[in-house]
Formats: C-alpha cells, sequence, structure tokens
C-alpha cells in the first residue's frame, strides 16, 4: 500500500498522537517527551507539579533552568531558586544553576533531539524547531501534566510551508528573515497555525541561524515552528557530541501544505521591529543615521557563538561609539568559552562593551532599561511598550550585524557597507556540564530529599466550579494588542511569582493600577469580574500568572474581538471562560465598569458556547468554541480542580 508523503510536522506529530484525529478543527493529544522551565513560571509549574501527588517525572527528560531572575535584590529570588533545586533533586528533574545560560540555547545546545516533542513554560520554546523538533511554549500548569506523563492538547494544526530560496547576502542574518516573516503575517491572525521551513535555501542556514527564526515565530503568534532534521543539523549535534541524537526528518516529495510563502533569501535586506510590535516592520536603510543612546545583544533569540563573534568581528581594532551603551548577554557558558579561546571576548571588552551575565536580564526588563526617551536597539525578540522597564524608550528589534555596525557610530548603520565575513560551524564545542546537576537521577528522583520552602512561596490558589449566572461588572475595558506583559508585569514584579495574593496586586498595573483593589471589592460586593478587550489579548509570554491572578481576583470571563492561543489555554486551565464577540462592533457596548448578569454561563458552556448579555447599550452576542476536554475543564472551576 502507498503510504501518504507527510511534511515534518506531520511525521513527528502522527508519531506522537495519543487523543483524537489528525484532521482539521479537531483536538489532538500529544504526547510530550521533553519539558522545560525557567524560573519565572516554574516555580508555579513545580508547585502546581507536586500537588497532583505523583512520585517522579515520566517524560524522559525535564530541566528546571534559572536564567531569568538571576538579579537577586531581596531574598525573594534567591528562595525561589533553592525550591526548584531542590524539587528538581526529589523528582528527577535536571536542574541548571543561575549562570549556566538561557534555557532555549542550553537545550538546543545539550538536550533537544530531532524528532521528538518539547513542551516548555515559555513562549520561546519554540527555537528548538530549529534542530527539527516539535517544541511548543505552553502555561506552567500544562508542563506540570505533561511531567506526571498526561497528554498535551493543541487543535489540529494548519501548516504553512515557508520556502526558502537562494542564499542570504553579507551583513544579512536569519534575524532580518523572520522579521520579513512577520512583515507578512503580523502578530496576529496565526492561531492555529505550524510554520514549516522548507526549499533550497534551508541548507544555507546553520542550526543557530534557523533557531533564531524558530525562537521569533512565536511573536506571529503560530503554535510552533519547524525546519527539517538534516545534514545541517546533524553537523551541529556531531559537535556537540551528541551524533546518536540526530535522525533525519526531511518532507516527502509530494507532500502537501495548507499554505505557501516563499523568501528569495538573496533579497532579504536588513530589518527592524519599530516600537512598540514586533509585528512593526521597517527597513533599516529607513532608520539610517537616527541617533541611538544604547545597544544591547543577546537574550534566547541571538545569543549564539555564531551571534556574539560575528559582533566581535564588527568590532574588532574599533571602538564603540562615546555616547552609546553597549551591552552584551551570551546565550551559554559554553560560547563564553569558545570567545574567550578565538579572542573575541577581548575584542569586546577593548571595544568598550559591557559583558553581561548569560541569562535573560534585559529582555525581560531585569536590568539594564534604557534612559527616559531613549533610543534603544537589542536583538531580542520583543519590544512592547514599557517591557524594558522605561516606558517612553523606543526599543527597536535588529540583527547582531546591525546593532554591531550600529555601535560603531552610535547611530542606525547599514550592517551591508562594511559586511564581515560568515562564522564557519564549528567542527567541535567544547563540552561543560558542571552546571546541570541531578544528571544521574534524571526521570529518578531521590528518595526523602526534603523541599526547601522560603516564606514567598505560597500555596496554589484553586478555582471554583462554574454556577449557571452570575452578576459581573466588566472591571477593565483594554484595547488591541494587549500582552501579557500589561496583564501581569513582569521586570521587578517578577520576584512574586511564587506568591499568587502578591503578585495579584499588579495584575494590569501598567493599564489601570486600581484593577486589584476593584476587583476585590466587586467580590465583596457578590459579583465576578469580566475583562473586556480587543484584537489578539493575551499575546506575548506564555505566563500562566496572567491568568491564574485574575482567577484569584474573581474574574470568571474574558470577551474579546480575538484571543491568542497559549493564554486562551490558560484561562482555560483556571476556570475562565474565553469568550469572542459574534459580531466584533459590539465591543463599543459595553462600557468600563457597567454592571450586567452572565445568564446561563454553564449552560453555555456545556452547549453550544452562545451567550446574550443585556449592555446598556444593547443585547451583545457572544461565543466560546470549546472541546469537551476544555468544557470539562471550566466546568470544574480549571484544571486543579477537574483532578
Amino acid at each position: 500500500m502507498k503510504t501518504k508523503a507527510m511534511n515534518v510536522t506531520e511525521k513527528i506529530l502522527s508519531a506522537h498522537i495519543v487523543e483524537g484525529e489528525s484532521a482539521q478543527e479537531r483536538e489532538l493529544g500529544i504526547k510530550i517527551d521533553q519539558t522545560l522551565t525557567q524560573d519565572a513560571t516554574g516555580t508555579m509549574a513545580y508547585l502546581q507539579f507536586e500537588s497532583m501527588g505523583v512520585s517522579r517525572v515520566k517524560t524522559d527528560v525535564s530541566v528546571s533552568y534559572v536564567d531569568h531572575n538571576t538579579v537577586q535584590i531581596g531574598f525573594e529570588n534567591a528562595d525561589d531558586h533553592d525550591f526548584l533545586q531542590s524539587i528538581a533533586k526529589k523528582y528527577g528533574i535536571i536542574y541548571s544553576k543561575a549562570g549556566n545560560g538561557i534555557c532555549h540555547q542550553l537545550h538546543l545546545e545539550r538536550f533537544g533531539k530531532p524528532g521528538t516533542t518539547l513542551l516548555g513554560s515559555d513562549s520561546h520554546t519554540p527555537t528548538g524547531g530549529g534542530i527539527g523538533q516539535i517544541a511548543i511554549g505552553a502555561g506552567g500548569i500544562d508542563i506540570a501534566v505533561a511531567m506526571a506523563g498526561g497528554a498535551f492538547h493543541i487543535p489540529a494544526p494548519k501548516v504553512r510551508a515557508i520556502v526558502l530560496k537562494g542564499k542570504l547576502r553579507k551583513g544579512v542574518s536569519a534575524k532580518d528573515v523572520i522579521l520579513k516573516v512577520l512583515e507578512k503575517f503580523g502578530t496576529k491572525g496565526n492561531v492555529g497555525w505550524i510554520f514549516e521551513y522548507t526549499g533550497p535555501g534551508v541548507k544555507t542556514l546553520d542550526v543557530p541561524s534557523r533557531a533564531t527564526i524558530t525562537n521569533m515565530g512565536a511573536e506571529l503568534g503560530v503554535t510552533t515552528s519547524v525546519f527539517p532534521s538534516d545534514a545541517v543539523t546533524k553537523q551541529f549535534l556531531t559537535a556537540q557530541g551528541r551524533a546518536k541524537d540526530f535522525v533525519e526528518i526531511v518532507p516527502d516529495k509530494g507532500a502537501k501544505y495548507d499554505d505557501t510563502f516563499t523568501i528569495d533569501l538573496s533579497k532579504v535586506e536588513p530589518l527592524m521591529a519599530a516600537p512598540h510590535s514586533p509585528g512593526n516592520i521597517i527597513t533599516v536603510k529607513s532608520m539610517k543615521g537616527k541617533k541611538v543612546n544604547q545597544i544591547l545583544i543577546g537574550s534566547c533569540t541571538n545569543s549564539s557563538y555564531r551571534d556574539i563573534r560575528t559582533v566581535a568581528l564588527y568590532l574588532k581594532g574599533k571602538h564603540v561609539a562615546d555616547d552609546v551603551e553597549v551591552g552584551i548577554a551570551c546565550g551559554s557558558r559554553q560560547v563564553i568559552e569558545m570567545l574567550a579561546k578565538d579572542g573575541s571576548l577581548e575584542i569586546l571588552h577593548r571595544a568598550g562593551c559591557r559583558m553581561l551575565e548569560n541569562a535573560c536580564g534585559f529582555c525581560i526588563g531585569a536590568h539594564m532599561s534604557p534612559r527616559t526617551g531613549a533610543i534603544s536597539l537589542r536583538t531580542n525578540n520583543r519590544n512592547f511598550e514599557g517591557r524594558s522597564g522605561t516606558k517612553s524608550a523606543g526599543v527597536y528589534l535588529v540583527s547582531p550585524e546591525t546593532a554591531a555596525a550600529s555601535a560603531l557610530t552610535g547611530k542606525v548603520a547599514l550592517p551591508t557597507e562594511k559586511p564581515v565575513a560568515a562564522v564557519p560551524s564549528p567542527k567541535k564545542f567544547p563540552i561543560d556540564d558542571a552546571m546541570f546537576l541531578y544528571r544521574a537521577s534524571a526521570g529518578k528522583g531521590v528518595k526523602g530529599a526534603e523541599i526547601v520552602r522560603g516564606p514567598n512561596i505560597a500555596q496554589v490558589p484553586n478555582g471554583e466550579k462554574l454556577a449557571s449566572s452570575y452578576k459581573a461588572v466588566c472591571a477593565i475595558k483594554v484595547g488591541d494588542k494587549i500582552t501579557t506583559d500589561h496583564i501581569m508585569p513582569a521586570g521587578a514584579r517578577l520576584k512574586f511569582r511564587s506568591n499568587i495574593p502578591a503578585y495579584a496586586k499588579f495584575v494590569f498595573e501598567p493599564c489601570d493600577p486600581a484593577f486589584h483593589d476593584n476587583c476585590l471589592a466587586n467580590k465583596a460586593a457578590g459579583a465576578v469580574n469580566v475583562i473586556v478587550a480587543g484584537e489578539s489579548y493575551g499575546q506575548g509570554s506564555s505566563r500562566e500568572h496572567a491568568a491564574l491572578c485574575p482567577m484569584y481576583l474573581g474574574v470568571k470571563a474574558v470577551i474579546a474581538k480575538s484571543i491568542e492561543r497559549i493564554h486562551r489555554a490558560n484561562l482555560i486551565n483556571f476556570g475562565i471562560v474565553p469568550f469572542e464577540f459574534e459580531n466584533p462592533s459590539d465591543y463599543e457596548k459595553i462600557a468600563a465598569g457597567e454592571k450586567f448578569e452572565l445568564k446561563g454561563l454553564r449552560e453555555a458552556v456545556e452547549g453550544d458556547g452562545v451567550l446574550s448579555i443585556k449592555a446598556k447599550k444593547g443585547t451583545v452576542n457572544i461565543r466560546t468554541r470549546l472541546s469537551d476536554r476544555e468544557k470539562h475543564l471550566l466546568l470544574c472551576g480549571g484544571l486543579l480542580a477537574s483532578l
């Protein structure tokens, strides 16, 4: 019998489906082989895992990385790191100590395997797609379920082929390619899609370049992005001492896709994302000569040896402009060691760059906030307003090449005018896994290991069964492209991530600092809270606190023009019903602070998902489309309450 020709996505998913069918509009449950967490989201994920009563993790590999809150001002972060280390030891999780590096760069180097599935409590987990892995970002509770052996659920995806042909010109890199994709498809409207990169141009991109593209594919709002596993992948894994992990996974001849978009790499020019969205794409040429105050290079998107070595080649024998601050954060200790051996660290030091810790740091606004009104060029993946820690700053997302060229003049510069030689793929990477703890007990754990709990570790709040009807208040009304940074601020607030009552005080702080108090007042008056929003609500980070903290404050429903994938899943996991307007213009009918009733809410969730609200300006019809599994979770009050 002739078998169906399959693309890379179909090959990997078909080998992992444990629930559902591989057909459009159907929900799939897939087996998860690997998980990763980071300290900003991992603390809550492990508290949830612990509450499930499972004796050890049941995945092939689970890794707990500490890379977000490594600037430890106050006891909270250090205490949380102790908790993470102790729980890793007990349950069979590999622990990556602070200073080891950024989770996505490290996982690509040391653990990612072609043909496997990876679920991570960070939205940039799709970085693993650079080596042919189906890697998906999700909320912490989904990772907890996966570690306990449960399936992860996604709508059966549509697959778009991004066909690459030609070869990039000198001075143009993978960052420009993903910005080109964002220019075409934007940051909304891509829910339910997987982007698969194919075509003859793929072989011209090394693994770090592929990983940059899949990493920042998260900004598209897709489920994930993936490259084939081919000779380039094999070379990378062999150089990492992991040749045994290689398996070839390429699309079959005649494989079909739901859509196709072609990019001629030779015609891609240097691009940048202007404030305040990764989808706001302009050319570097259009900004040439604009004064820059700060340049930051690194983050999980562009912190590989290839990226930082390229910067060093641009700066060799030169010095950065006097009036520009330049900081560099490498992705791992491996990268630092290689830069030290080839002389790049000395070049960067002599050029006047500040060498930062190999951690997420500036990307999440944990440090290096720019001055008032600054123009900051950054190689990270998000430039949401205020994310840098300075609301008045203008953050532009650029390639390492553009960042380096601009550092020399203190003005936006074209990297193609004086390009440097391409950095060859190393034949062998230096391996030092000393800062990965508990590798010997991975998957088994250590019996009797004591869990360390500081005073900032609080209990996980649980949801309540959904009632038939509620008195409700529109606790806040927000516009389009509200990110999880708007809902649940990061930066200095992240240290409260393991203490929901404390962290909940800052829900919607950038939009309405009174939100917390108003919600509690509504709860005291016997009403539930409802959030009303525009297009693409909940884009950005996977942080489940953007659903968990609102649930704690009595939010029972979100009504939006559209809701992004990860946040929608998080809302359901914590018992908040995700509604969308049947008629988007009805958004105008509900005012902030307006009171109304959610009549028949439970029946709507159980049934066709349709509900009508009697607002002051007329009837508003809303709908939620739910699988049977999602209905069950909402009726129970969330995932934990359903167990």
